[in-house]
């Protein structure tokens, strides 16, 4: 099987997407402990783990979940537009250069909990949407799976996390409509 993971820009954005697995309902940041491991794992700083912030970063996943899908083709739903204007608003970015006039963004000082977050993930979405991998990480287009990759095909047109399975289960439904029709 291809490598399906992303690099290092976007491996967070990949990494917060798949803490849901779609088809089961597993949800590893709603497990106890689960947002504060993800977010030690990650070497963000803590923050409360109270409903709201894990309700905060569950938007967070689902919005960006949206923007990835939407790089299969899709819109990006009007909700997740708003909850990322709204989190990425609340995560200040800084411009730093180094002494050898090189630029980078930055996470604003001092951001803790969820900011903090959101800014590392948006400096990496600005890092892969200016070197023109962004666009490549999408959300897999089976309603039943939504798994988050990196495509590393080379014309950028996957559809699916891997053609083994979802692919396979989608050319198949397509399939048997088509013939459910033929012969109706």
């Amino acid at each position: 099987m291809a490598d399906r993971s992303a690099p290092p820009s976007l491996a967070l954005v990949q990494e917060l997407a798949n803490t849901l697995n779609v088809e089961t309902g597993r949800d590893a940041l709603a497990a106890p402990g689960g947002l504060a491991t993800f977010l030690r794992t990650h070497e963000l700083p803590p923050a409360p783990a109270g409903k709201r912030e894990l309700a905060a970063v569950q938007r967070l996943r689902e919005a960006l979940r949206g923007a990835c899908l939407a790089h299969t083709g899709t819109d990006l739903p009007d909700d997740a537009e708003r909850v990322l204007e709204t989190l990425l608003a609340e995560a200040p970015l800084i411009l730093t250069v180094d002494a050898q006039g090189g630029a980078a963004l930055r996470p604003a000082p001092g951001l803790t909990g969820i900011p903090a977050l959101t800014a590392r993930i948006a400096v990496g979405i600005a890092t892969a949407a200016a070197d023109g991998t962004w666009p490549r990480l999408k959300a897999c287009e089976a309603h039943d799976c939504r798994w988050v990759y990196y495509d590393r095909s080379p014309a950028a047109r996957s559809r699916w996390c891997t053609m083994a399975v979802c692919g396979s289960r989608a050319k198949m439904r397509t399939y048997r409509a088509r013939r459910a029709t033929e012969s109706g």
